[in-house]
């Protein structure tokens, strides 16, 4: 495990350097206010005017000029070519909650790895926000404050099974897996003002509209964590 370079009280955005909408960082850093860049996501993070408290990630598409731009001490270079640079940042972090920008939508393969780390990485609830969703791994139990008809899409990337209140289509007994069953285009019930889910192992992944970012950012810092040892099924 690397070291934990950073540690926060106040949650942590993690920017990346893929694709980047507008007002993506700001929403970002109104819900977790502590920077961390991944590798090239530090020049977006200059070029906004934002110095990161830490630069992590094997730098190999970090300019070297922007690279000397960076506060001494910031730069920590993960010189392994086994994970992406998302993983090196999860992995070398701690806080309440994070959410991660840039992650999304530039390349498949690599949005897949990202979003398999989100489950691999259980210590740091952690959402990441795309063009017009925002999507995070279950813990153990969670509530999310959403109006009815908000989309709630449930993707298991292992199998998983559990139980659920306010969803128009409950989910208990249903066993889902990545090539099986899987919940996408649910929704919050009518007369409903928030969704309960709760998974008796790790593997699931929450996808929901944008604008769910802070009801869902409030949600995981309330949640319980996954308890040390939980792996998903399979």
């Amino acid at each position: 495990m690397e070291p934990r370079l950073v540690e926060s009280t106040r949650g942590l955005t993690l920017l990346g350097g893929g694709a980047l909408g507008p007002g993506d960082l700001e929403a970002a850093l109104t819900q977790a206010p502590d920077l961390v860049a991944a590798d090239s996501g530090a020049a977006a993070a200059l070029a906004a005017g934002h110095m990161p408290l830490r630069v992590i990630g094997d730098m190999d598409s970090l300019a070297p000029g922007d690279q000397a731009r960076l506060a001494p001490g910031v730069l920590h270079r993960v010189t392994e070519q086994d994970s992406t640079d998302f993983d090196k940042v999860l992995r070398s972090v701690a806080g309440p909650v994070a959410v991660g920008v840039g992650f999304m939508g530039a390349r498949a393969d690599h949005q897949l790895a990202n979003l398999s780390a989100l489950v691999r990485h259980r210590h740091l609830p952690c959402l990441l926000l795309g063009e017009g969703d925002v999507v995070f791994a279950a813990p153990p139990e969670i509530e999310v404050a959403a109006a009815p008809g908000t989309r709630v899409s449930l993707f298991p990337l292992a199998p998983v099974s559990g139980v659920s209140e306010g969803l128009h289509w409950p989910i208990a007994g249903l066993p889902m897996a990545p090539a099986g069953l899987h919940g996408t285009s649910n929704r919050v019930a009518e007369g409903a003002t928030s969704v309960r889910l709760a998974f008796a192992r790790p593997g699931m992944l929450v996808i929901m509209p944008r604008a769910a970012l802070g009801s869902a950012v409030a949600a995981l810092r309330a949640a319980p964590l996954w308890r040390r040892g939980a792996a998903p099924a399979g």
